[in-house]
């Protein structure tokens, strides 16, 4: 009995300290910020900041990373993908950090004004899927990829398993649409 009446003093005690805590980063919180001596001005330009982004293009050899790929269907199947990438973006391949292969590159900018280069088209082998890197958020992509086959996707991710499972057809009018939206800058959102 005397050891549930000192874990029950344990957890008010403890219910105390994160109150005290909570309060403490609410008066923080609430305290006024101080502009800081030689801030713009309103209404003056911002200039555009270029993210640094972890994954950046490379000197590698893309041929040379597609060729060692040791899964003997995966390293076709990436193949295919690259050759319709070169087709689609008129670009040569180019590794972007170690595991990404992409084609072409573009400037985006966020509405923070920061703004970074990507490539327009690209596609990593993974160990479960095969992952392609295509836009989101332009009218008609969810039709397309109604009509793709067996796929999942992320935000601007796409994974297959296979490409079999996938119309080839719908494959490139998806990437052709994501590259298109891309130069464009134009999202749906």
């Amino acid at each position: 009995m005397a050891k549930a009446k000192k874990a029950a003093k344990k957890t008010g005690s403890a219910r105390k300290a994160a109150a005290s805590r909570k309060s403490a980063k609410k008066a923080k919180a609430t305290r006024p910020v101080s502009k800081k001596a030689g801030t713009k001005k309103a209404g003056a330009k911002k200039a555009v900041k270029k993210a640094q982004l972890k994954t950046q293009a490379t000197n590698a050899s893309a041929t040379a990373f597609l060729d060692s790929i040791p899964d003997e269907t995966r390293r076709k199947e990436c193949k295919a993908v690259a050759k319709l990438m070169r087709r689609l973006t008129g670009a040569k391949a180019k590794m972007w950090g170690p595991s990404i292969v992409g084609f072409g590159s573009y400037t985006f900018e966020y509405a923070s004004g920061r703004a970074g280069d990507w490539f327009l088209a690209g596609f990593a082998p993974r160990k479960n899927d095969l992952t392609l890197y295509v836009m989101s958020g332009f009218k008609g992509r969810e039709a397309i990829l109604k009509r793709l086959g067996k796929h999942k996707t992320g935000k601007a991710c796409l994974y297959l398993k296979r490409l079999e499972d996938v119309d080839m057809g719908v494959l490139e009018e998806l990437i052709a649409s994501s590259i298109e939206h891309k130069k464009a800058g134009s999202l749906d959102r």
